[in-house]
């Protein structure tokens, strides 16, 4: 190769090499990325761990728009309140649900909302508030959770 082609070839790549690096921002930081939605339902049974008092710790299987497994904790009481994570392969999501219970018998069924406060991985910085439909079951403590509505990431 000629020496001007070979210098106009060097000169082309650190041109290209400069404009990369002004796309770049000064702090360094990562490019933001694209929101993204999810629009679904999912659902999870699950079982009880362990229990203190009205706080009840459970886990099970979720299906739906996000599979995977899910744990929970679950203040029993003349309102339903918790906390639940998600863990799915490309990562977890996690979220504050408050639900009020209908029923006195064996089954209680409830309705209210779960906020999505966070996620990581492929989820991170997830949010959203969904609606939030069960059953709890007052002898074996199992819930059947169903949420359904959009989440952000």
């Amino acid at each position: 190769m000629k020496r001007s082609k070979r210098t106009c070839l060097l000169a082309s790549i650190i041109l290209a090499g400069i404009a990369t690096l002004s796309t770049v921002p000064a702090s360094g930081a990562a490019r933001a990325r694209a929101a993204r939605t999810i629009s679904g339902a999912d659902s999870a049974h699950l079982h009880l761990l362990h229990q203190d008092e009205s706080l009840l710790f459970e886990e099970g299987k979720a299906t739906g728009v996000l599979p995977g497994r899910m744990s929970a904790q679950l203040t029993v009481a003349q309102q339903y309140s918790g906390t639940c994570t998600i863990y799915t392969n490309g990562g977890s999501v996690t979220g504050h649900g408050v639900a009020t219970p209908h029923g006195t018998g064996r089954f209680q069924s409830f309705k209210g909302t779960l906020t999505i406060t966070g996620g990581t991985g492929r989820f991170r910085g997830a949010h959203g508030r969904t609606g939030l439909y069960g059953t709890f079951d007052r002898r074996t403590f199992s819930l059947v959770i169903q949420t359904t509505g959009n989440i952000s990431y």
